[in-house]
């Protein structure tokens, strides 16, 4: 049995691995200025950093991701022509009851595969303007799951920049990008109508589709014009003029917990014999105090916990389900 867990978490670290080195490379190429294969190498390696990943978690989780039938009370997996199993592909990854990709994320995923489907069939031009947006959220969904799902120790962000470039976007190039001008039809056409089927809700969220507004700026003091990216609070004069479409960054206090208050939820949601003893030996065993996991702060001598640090708790006690319950 030792021998088996080990086996499995060989196979789950490189997956890992090649799932983190895969959205990397789709990154980079992606930024390569002299690259112009960038969004058909983006949505094929990214695809395949996503398998890996779910493929993964199943895998610690011990749920079967081979393509298999039943013969009798035995699976028959199915395999290739040299003999290999056949694994599940990213959207049978998605499409399982126990994916742990939420609604928008998976949407964006969709999109890129249909998207992957279109032009595996024929060349592609001048899509990259297009779809960035659509790649951007993707990558800060990626670097979101692979650290909620393993850890903060394999995120990517740390790794990643804001690509520089030479020129600029003026008003009438702008509008030029809008009409779908110069994207071949059919991928203009699977386009339109994926967007079709979303609700403006998905559409706008930032999961789906990441906007960012850039804007000239002129500086009266020091350091004022070094910031490429400013972001502008939605109630300040500033905000006031610019186009409605964008969705403006809201500043939001994040929603804080005492410890007494967590494990009172934890007993509400059933484990009734967690207490305060339990709570105080799970933080200080994973030193979740740490400033540098984020996972809640120090206010006037009080320490307050975050909703991830409340996620991290019950999965625990989900974990010692056992031990909780009554």
């Amino acid at each position: 049995m030792a021998k088996r867990n080990r086996r499995i978490r060989s196979v789950k670290e490189e997956l890992l691995t090649k799932s983190r080195e895969a959205m990397l490379c789709a990154v980079q190429i992606f930024n390569n200025p002299n690259i112009q294969f960038k969004s058909e190498n983006f949505i094929v390696l990214s695809n395949i950093a996503w398998m890996y990943l779910l493929h993964a978690f199943y895998r610690e989780k011990n749920i079967e991701y081979r393509y298999y039938k039943m013969a009798g009370t035995r699976k028959r997996f199915d395999k290739t022509k040299k003999g290999a199993y056949k694994y599940w592909e990213l959207e049978r990854c998605l499409d399982c009851d126990e994916s742990p990709i939420d609604n928008v994320t998976s949407s964006n995923l969709k999109f890129l595969i249909g998207l992957r489907h279109e032009i595996e069939h024929q060349m592609t031009t001048k899509i990259d303007e297009y779809l960035s947006a659509r790649f951007q959220s993707n990558c800060l969904n990626f670097n979101l799951y692979i650290k909620k799902l393993f850890g903060e120790k394999y995120g990517i962000d740390r790794h990643l920049s804001i690509s520089l470039q030479f020129s600029t976007i003026d008003e009438e190039q702008a509008n030029e990008l809008k009409k779908f001008t110069d994207l071949p039809k059919n991928i203009a056409s699977f386009i339109n109508d994926f967007d079709d089927k979303l609700t403006e809700e998905l559409y706008n969220d930032i999961r789906f589709s990441y906007r960012v507004l850039y804007v000239p700026k002129s500086a009266n003091r020091k350091g004022q014009a070094d910031k490429v990216i400013e972001f502008i609070p939605a109630n300040t004069p500033e905000a006031e003029g610019l186009n409605k479409e964008y969705v403006l960054i809201k500043e939001k206090e994040k929603k804080k917990h005492l410890p007494s208050g967590i494990v009172q939820l934890m007993k509400a949601k059933g484990y009734e014999n967690f207490n305060m003893h339990h709570h105080t030996k799970l933080w200080q065993t994973t030193n979740a105090r740490d400033p540098n996991k984020h996972l809640g702060v120090l206010v006037e001598n009080t320490w307050y916990w975050y909703d991830n640090w409340l996620e991290i708790v019950e999965k625990y006690c989900k974990e010692k389900r056992e031990r909780f319950t009554p």
